[in-house]
């Protein structure tokens, strides 16, 4: 059999396996939308008439919702900041080329698996139950919410180190401490300071939307002017939340390229 003939095999086989999967997917997604009940009507007027309301932002709110937007990038900033030093020894902890005990490595990442797992408006309305309505039930969840996915990021990219240095230090007599400050961690600053720029720009996102749990920030005003229909206030919420959403990412976009 020439070589022509087996890719001719191989290709028509492949083929056939693309079009089982797409017709199985296509089958779920028709089976899901069914299920769930998704309405195909739109309604048009309303559409048109939001839209209207919208395309004339009362430029005179500007200056109230000044101070919430700032309150949002403050506790985008902080809860980032504090759940990235948290999630720093954890990630040591979580690491497969720094842990040998696989019982302790396995429980700091089910620990870690388990904080995931928890969504950040859960998180919001539960410090909301806790610590009250304000910027710190905020600044709590985006905290835990960022310790979680960025020691999982961590742990990671310490994974993937060039174990020479570590080797050689080890070698030399140097303990486990000594090792990840001189070994491990000079290979790992500029990926944990990307890592921290990337959930920044998430949470930057996210801080938008806790004000609609009471968690501070410019989410509760944008609640306030959709639920009094001003639309107009909405339009101006909404290019506000656009420009800091812009900022954040180009700064942060910028500084990760620096950084490679």
């Amino acid at each position: 059999m020439n070589t022509a003939s087996i890719e001719g095999k191989f290709s028509q086989k492949w083929h056939l396996k693309g079009l089982l999967i797409t017709l199985l997917i296509g089958l779920i997604f028709w089976a899901s939308v069914r299920d769930i009940g998704v309405e195909t009507t739109f309604s048009w007027d309303q559409f048109w008439q939001l839209l209207a309301e919208m395309a004339h932002p009362d430029w005179s709110y500007f200056p109230v919702i000044v101070k919430p937007i700032l309150q949002t990038i403050q506790m985008a900033l902080v809860g980032t900041l504090l759940g990235t030093l948290l999630a720093v020894p954890f990630s040591f902890l979580a690491a497969r080329n720094l842990v040998k005990n696989p019982w302790l490595r396995g429980l700091v990442r089910f620990f870690l698996n388990i904080i995931r797992a928890i969504p950040d408006l859960l998180l919001a309305a539960l410090f909301v139950a806790i610590v009250g309505i304000g910027p710190m039930a905020g600044v709590c969840a985006l905290t835990v919410f960022s310790f979680g996915m960025v020691s999982k990021l961590f742990y990671e990219a310490v994974e993937t180190i060039d174990e020479g240095p570590s080797e050689a230090l080890t070698a030399a007599g140097a303990n486990t401490i000594q090792t990840i400050v001189f070994a491990v961690i000079p290979q790992v600053v500029n990926p944990f300071l990307s890592y921290f720029l990337y959930t920044l720009e998430i949470n930057v996102r996210a801080s938008t939307v806790l004000g609609y749990l009471g968690a501070g920030g410019v989410g509760l005003y944008l609640d306030q002017t959709l639920s009094m229909f001003r639309y107009d206030r909405t339009a101006v919420l909404i290019l506000g939340i656009l420009a800091v959403v812009l900022v954040v990412d180009s700064l942060s976009n910028h500084l990760r390229e620096a950084l490679a």
